[in-house]
């Protein structure tokens, strides 16, 4: 089930038969009346204890979001809204209309970029320039994937143009299969960036097992940041680019923001 799903099906779940709320639909439902609070406590009382309890999420995963009376919910870097009361779920993005800017999506990127940066790099597989680097991107792969290894045929393009790639380990046949397992034993070898060059080249990498394999890790952040497929570039502002992008095309949209 994928994050999205999960997050849909969590809020619907404790939310139990709470309406969806279109925005089309807004203006034609009677605001409720908020209810005199009976004491000082009950006044003082944090609405989002209320979501946290019905929506069954922490509390440092719900913030108030730019519109008045809801709050943002967060499950890893998918994101929902829920109003003050906890009766209504709005699932979607949220748009600015005056600029047509993506809240949403802006906070998922800061998301994305903060939880990649939970990993020190030396727990990942680095392929930089020789000279300073002009961008660096983070990229999910599964060494079986077709298009992750034509990514990694051309790694010293990239390098060239000056982009430095970081690898970590996102198996897509999941948990104690062939690719878990190769990626496991690039890992655990002795000489991680050549073994990765090699498993994707066709070769059998044996190396023995090793207790620090971190593909486990870098698997369960793929999901939650919303890895479906491979590759997935994450951009250091947290975007994520779904698959293969050839090293010039790369080089354009990480210079212009835009396609070729």
């Amino acid at each position: 089930m994928s994050n999205t799903l999960r997050l849909v099906t969590l809020i619907a779940a404790f939310i139990g038969g709470a309406a969806i709320v279109h925005p089309a639909m807004a203006q034609s439902t009677p605001a409720a009346k908020p209810a005199a609070a009976t004491t000082a406590n009950a006044a003082k009382a944090d609405p989002r204890e209320a979501i946290v309890k019905k929506v069954g999420v922490k509390l440092e995963d719900v913030r108030l979001s730019p519109v008045n009376g809801v709050y943002e919910v967060t499950d890893g870097a998918n994101i929902s809204y829920v109003t003050a009361d906890a009766k209504y779920a709005i699932l979607g993005d949220l748009l600015e209309i005056d600029t047509n800017a993506n809240v949403s999506e802006a906070r998922r990127r800061a998301i994305r970029a903060r939880m990649i940066d939970t990993v020190p790099e030396s727990e990942m597989l680095v392929f930089s320039p020789k000279d300073t680097p002009k961008y660096t991107i983070t990229v999910f792969t599964d060494i079986d994937c077709g298009y992750c290894r034509r990514l990694h045929s051309q790694i010293a393009e990239y390098n060239r143009l000056g982009i430095r790639v970081r690898y970590m380990f996102f198996p897509r046949s999941g948990p104690d299969t062939d690719s878990w397992h190769k990626a496991e034993s690039v890992w655990c070898a002795s000489n991680r960036n050549d073994a990765l060059t090699r498993a994707k080249n066709g070769e059998n990498i044996k190396s023995p097992a090793c207790p620090a394999s971190i593909v486990k890790r870098d698997y369960e952040l793929g999901e939650k940041l919303n890895v479906t497929g491979t590759p997935a570039i994450f951009l250091a502002s947290g975007e994520m680019l779904p698959g293969y992008a050839p090293p010039g095309e790369l080089l354009h949209y990480l210079k212009t923001g835009k396609p070729m």
